[in-house]
């Protein structure tokens, strides 16, 4: 070493450096400057007019990312978690030259829309990422960012369809519709390699958050894997071990005026559902932790249909309905449950898969003669085999109803009365169409519940996918009931399954909410809908024609066996 020092050709003058080695100390410093207080770093480059000043929380949501090797965001509707996400990300890219990041989401188109808008609004707040940037292009399904140091920026599918990339950090966006499993086998992997300083002797540096993997989402539910993972993530952070969690309901951002107003969310509250206010405003996971009706990530798996059903398509479709009415004394549950499925065979007759093609909702405001109409009008739309209504309670009422003729005044129509196949009641004209299953549903609840369990569990029964609300094209209010309630409808029956805990006591199941101010209408029907398919269209025979030929050659060997003496 002291040979080195005395080595004069390898001493340079401060004559023979330039500008930038001679501060080459402080330009170390304010890199590392840049990427601790991150915030003010954009403060020293915001613009005097037509920028933004950053909150507060905003403030703690950069360092945060910058700081932590892995972070878990929980944060309401109208937030703002995205735009503070990617902005972390550009100034990642500006500090580390070739450094590759990816946004991922539910889907690569999804990601890509994310990062253009966000990348949109940064460059218009901060004028001066512009100078850093050589490129960017947005397509339906590719979102790139190149900057002038090399780094880039793109977008990824929290999907099977990531697996074999590799970026140096990722943020996952909404990971809570994200399976362990998925994360495991997909995305974890995509950092396994570190960034490579620069120059001849590139290492990997130590000091450098390589593999970072930052998650954000809204509240989902207790029994999901990310609930738990946001747990471990909290003994972690207890234990120094690099991670961090934040998070706050609507009235952070609403108390710094971003998002929607203090009355607008007030109003959702009334309008939305307690669960679906919780998870998107309320900044609560719901459901349980233990004891749960269903595995929550079979029940996400099972949402495989991606288009309604709304009637019979070939003579061959074998539709059934069933129908709950909603005992519920709040008026804006006061509404019972119409769901129609679709049963698929195999070449044997034996049932492959129930398909949940469509819910329908009827205000129990309506008379039970309306109600019946409708029934009858979707039963002679879907052509189905059977309508099961549940018979206790309220639902004895429109059975009733049902065995009689119903007239339309709206279209005119008069609908002819049905008869049951399971009790001795008398329908009002004789000899009506037995298409009516009385169902029983409290002596036979064990059967019902368990029968739904093993639809989900066996992957029998399918249901419409999740969509957004940007996801829908309406041009006209018809198409809020085609295209729209569907899927709301669905994803109510979603939130109320996962609102349910099994309560076992001897042989006897039962069913408890979590939340008791939420219904479980949507539920009942299709549990009517699963069991009575299972137990009587589970093991479907065709009528056998008798064949003499047949049966004199069977009787002709039994004639012929020797006799045992």
């Amino acid at each position: 070493m002291s040979d080195l020092k005395n080595d004069t050709n390898l001493v340079l003058k401060d004559e023979d450096l330039s500008s930038f080695e001679k501060n080459l100390d402080k330009y170390i410093y304010l890199s590392s400057w840049a990427l601790w207080y991150p915030d003010l770093f954009l403060d020293m480059n915001s613009p005097k007019e037509g920028g933004i000043k950053l909150h507060l929380d905003q403030r703690i949501f950069l360092r945060c990312a910058t700081r932590f090797f892995s972070m878990y965001g929980c944060f309401p509707r109208g937030y703002g978690k995205t735009f503070d996400e990617v902005l972390a990300m550009f100034i990642v890219a500006i500090r580390y030259p070739n450094i590759e990041l990816s946004l991922t989401a539910q889907t690569k188109e999804n990601a890509a829309l994310l990062l253009k808008d966000k990348y949109n609004e940064i460059v218009r707040y901060y004028p001066f990422m512009e100078n850093e940037i050589i490129k960017s292009s947005f397509s339906k399904g590719d979102a790139l960012i190149v900057f002038l140091n090399g780094s880039k920026i793109d977008n990824l599918a929290n999907a099977q369809s990531s697996k074999g990339q590799r970026r140096k950090r990722i943020n996952i966006e909404e990971s809570a519709l994200m399976d362990n499993v998925t994360f495991e086998d997909a995305l974890k992997p995509i950092v396994e390699v570190g960034r490579l300083t620069c120059g001849k002797l590139a290492i990997q540096n130590p000091e450098e958050l390589n593999q970072q993997i930052h998650f954000f989402t809204t509240p989902s539910y207790r029994g999901s894997d990310e609930y738990q993972r946001s747990l471990n993530m909290i003994n972690n952070m207890v234990d120094l071990k690099g991670d961090i969690v934040i998070g706050s309901d609507w009235m952070l951002p609403c108390w710094y005026g971003r998002g929607s107003s203090k009355s607008t969310i007030l109003k959702k509250k009334s309008e939305m559902s307690p669960i679906a206010f919780d998870m998107n405003y309320g900044g609560s996971w719901t459901g349980t932790t233990s004891g749960a009706l269903v595995n929550v990530h079979k029940l996400m798996a099972r949402r495989t249909l991606t288009e309604p059903i709304f009637g019979i398509q070939n003579d061959d479709d074998e539709f059934y309905i069933a129908v709950d009415v909603a005992r519920s004394e709040k008026k804006t549950n006061n509404q019972s449950s119409i769901a129609i499925g679709k049963v698929i065979r195999s070449a044997d007759r034996r049932i492959i898969d129930v398909q949940l093609v469509n819910m329908i909702h009827m205000s129990n405001t309506l008379k039970f003669s309306t109600q019946a109409c409708i029934v009858k009008k979707t039963k002679e739309k879907y052509r189905a085999k059977m309508v099961i209504v549940d018979g206790n309670g309220l639902g004895a009422g429109l059975v009733d109803e049902l065995m009689r003729e119903n007239h339309d005044p709206v279209t005119n129509i008069t609908y002819p009365c049905w008869d049951t196949t399971n009790t001795t009641a008398e329908p009002e004209v004789e000899g009506a169409e037995k298409c009516l299953y009385d169902l029983k549903a409290q002596t036979d609840q064990s059967v019902i519940i368990s029968t739904f369990i093993n639809m989900i569990d066996s992957d029998k029964f399918h249901f419409l996918e999740k969509r957004n609300g940007g996801d829908y094209e309406i041009q006209s209010d018809a198409d809020i009931d085609l295209k729209v309630m569907p899927y709301v409808q669905q994803e109510l029956f979603f939130q109320e399954v996962n609102n349910l805990k099994l309560i076992q006591k001897g042989k006897r199941l039962s069913i408890e909410k979590v939340a008791t101010g939420f219904d479980k209408d949507r539920f009942s029907a299709v549990s009517y809908l699963l069991y009575y398919i299972d137990k009587y269209q589970g093991v479907f025979r065709k009528e056998e024609k008798f064949d003499a030929k047949s049966f004199a050659r069977k009787m002709q060997r039994v004639n012929h066996r020797p006799r045992m003496f």
